[in-house]
């Protein structure tokens, strides 16, 4: 199948800058995007946090970059992955991507997370978690948002993470992602979510920790 979101013969993301070069094109929107993703740290994107928030988080992230930015994508996917030998998590179709994402944003949202140890609420995360970015929504650039939206969202309900610890392990954080998503409808379920619990406990105990500093 052609894919329309890269120039003709290459593997190259159209983009708002015309850039053609894979390599210069990471960097850019590795430019940009941490802009972006430091002002969302410091003034928190407003929303329900329901499809339409989760957009908008892409949305911000990535305007400069694409065009499509915030919208979801058109196509179904397939990234080999180094960590499964190089088999593709099986993402969401494009009819499916919409409504399985407002199921599991509707959870997130109905969970009492007050009532949960943190041992407990970093499994539930965590699952959450990844549940969100197996949907793939977008063409590019779920990880970064999955995880600054679900830490924006952790916030709003109570509980502190340390972003930077996801942000200094980015490639453990996409790593532990794809093994915590590893179930397939033809070789069964071979999911490892321990590692992906692991960061988020961490993540969590030490927010925890810098929120009861700042409140002594």
């Amino acid at each position: 199948m052609c894919d329309p979101y890269v120039y003709s013969n290459t593997d190259v993301l159209i983009n708002r800058h015309d850039v053609r070069d894979e390599a210069d094109l990471a960097e850019m929107e590795a430019e940009y995007t941490s802009i972006r993703l430091k002002q969302i740290t410091e003034a928190p994107l407003p929303g329900n946090y329901d499809f339409q928030h989760f957009c908008e988080f892409h949305k911000w992230v990535f305007q400069d970059i694409y065009e499509w930015a915030g919208v979801p994508r058109t196509i179904d996917i397939e990234k080999p992955e180094p960590a499964l030998g190089g088999i593709s998590i099986e993402y969401s179709p494009v009819d499916e991507i919409e409504p399985t994402a407002k199921k599991v944003l509707d959870t997130m949202r109905d969970t009492a997370w007050d009532k949960f140890s943190l041992d407990e609420k970093a499994v539930k995360f965590s699952k959450y978690m990844a549940e969100l970015w197996k949907i793939h929504c977008f063409r590019e650039g779920n990880t970064r948002t999955v995880v600054t939206f679900c830490c924006q969202f952790a916030e709003s309900r109570g509980f502190s993470v340390d972003r930077t610890l996801f942000q200094k392990h980015s490639a453990y954080v996409r790593t532990s992602l794809v093994a915590a998503s590893a179930y397939f409808s033809d070789l069964g379920d071979r999911a490892q979510p321990e590692y992906l619990i692991r960061i988020v406990r961490d993540s969590i105990e030490r927010g925890q920790r810098k929120a009861s500093q700042r409140n002594v």
